[in-house]
C-alpha cells in the first residue's frame, strides 16, 4: 500500500544539517506515524513521502520554503527584562508565549544585555535545508476516528 491522501504513515527517520549534525531521530523510539494530507509534518518531507510504501528507504533535503520557512528579521525584537514579570532568572534559550498581532507566539531568548532582552520569534530551524534519512515502516487505510479528529492515533 502507497503513502497517500486519508492514510496513516509510520517511519524512522533522522535528521542532520548542513554539517551533517544529527538534530533529531527516532532511533530507539517509536516510528512516527502521522496522517497523510493533515499538515502534520513539514510539507517537503509530506510530499516526499507521497507515493511511498513499507520497506522504502530514501533520503530527501527539504528547502527552508518547503520546512520551517525563511527566517524573518521582524520576529527579533528587544523587550524589557520588566515584560518577563514573574521570571527571578532570565536565561538564553529560555521558551516562552507572547502575544503578537495575529495571536500566540512562541518564543525563544537569544540575547540578555543588561535590561534588554533579544526574543525571536522564528522556529529553531527556519532558515535552515533539512537533511531527512527516512525508512517507511507501516502504511495502512486511516480509521474514521484519525479522519474526524485530523491526526494518527
Amino acid at each position: 500500500m502507497q503513502i497517500a491522501e486519508r492514510r496513516v504513515a509510520s517511519f524512522h527517520y533522522t535528521l542532520t544539517n548542513d554539517a551533517g549534525e544529527v538534530l533529531d531521530s527516532s532511533s530507539g523510539r517509536e516510528p512516527l506515524a502521522y496522517l497523510h494530507g493533515a499538515g502534520q509534518i513539514v510539507p517537503g518531507l509530506e510530499s516526499a513521502l507521497e507515493g511511498r510504501q513499507a520497506g522504502d528507504k530514501f533520503n530527501v533535503d527539504v528547502p527552508p520554503e518547503a520546512g520551517y520557512g525563511p527566517r524573518h528579521e521582524g520576529l527579533i525584537q528587544q523587550v524589557p527584562r520588566a515584560a518577563f514579570r514573574g521570571v527571578d532568572e532570565l536565561q538564553v534559550g529560555m521558551q516562552f508565549q507572547a502575544q503578537g498581532p495575529q495571536g500566540a507566539l512562541s518564543v525563544v531568548i537569544a540575547a540578555i544585555d543588561g535590561d534588554l532582552v533579544t526574543v525571536d520569534g522564528n522556529h529553531p530551524l527556519a532558515g535552515q535545508t533539512l537533511h531527512f534519512a527516512i525508512e517507511v515502516t507501516d502504511v495502512r487505510e486511516a480509521s474514521d476516528d484519525e479522519l474526524q479528529h485530523g491526526h494518527a492515533h
